[in-house]
C-alpha cells in the first residue's frame, strides 16, 4: 500500500524558492517512477518533472533550468527544488507514483498512487 505525503508549500516572492518534499511509503527502491504535478486554479492538472527508477530526471519545458526533482538514496523521499519562481508557478502541486511513467493526456493525468497536494503560491 503505498502512501504518499507532501510538505514544504506556501507563499513566496517571484524569484523566489521553495522546496517541496514528499514522503513516500510502500514504494519498493527503485522500482517506482516518481513524479511532481500542479493544477492551477481553474485549469487542468499538468505533469510537471519525472525521475525514473534509474535516476533520469525529465521536466516540462517551462520549469527546466528553474526546478530540479531528486529522490533520496533510500527512495523513500522526494524532493522538487523551486528557483527562480514565477507568478505562474502558482498551483497545488501533487507527488505521485507509479510502476510506469506518470503522463497527462490532454484530458487526465495517470498515476496509480497520489499525494493530498501542497499549495504554493508565487506573488
Amino acid at each position: 500500500h503505498v502512501q504518499l505525503v507532501e510538505s514544504g508549500g506556501g507563499s513566496a516572492q517571484a524569484g523566489g524558492s521553495l522546496r517541496l518534499t514528499c514522503e513516500a511509503s510502500g514504494v519498493t527502491y527503485r522500482t517506482y517512477w516518481m513524479a511532481w504535478f500542479r493544477q492551477a486554479a481553474g485549469k487542468q492538472r499538468e505533469w510537471v518533472a519525472s525521475i525514473s527508477p534509474t535516476g533520469r530526471q525529465t521536466y516540462i519545458g517551462s520549469v527546466k533550468g528553474r526546478f530540479a526533482i531528486s529522490l533520496d538514496s533510500g527512495g523513500n523521499l522526494l524532493a522538487l527544488q523551486m528557483d527562480s519562481l514565477k507568478p505562474e508557478d502558482t498551483a497545488m502541486y501533487y507527488c505521485a507514483a507509479d510502476r510506469n511513467p506518470p503522463y497527462c493526456s490532454p484530458d487526465y493525468c495517470f498515476a496509480d498512487n497520489w499525494g493530498q497536494g501542497t499549495q504554493v503560491t508565487v506573488s
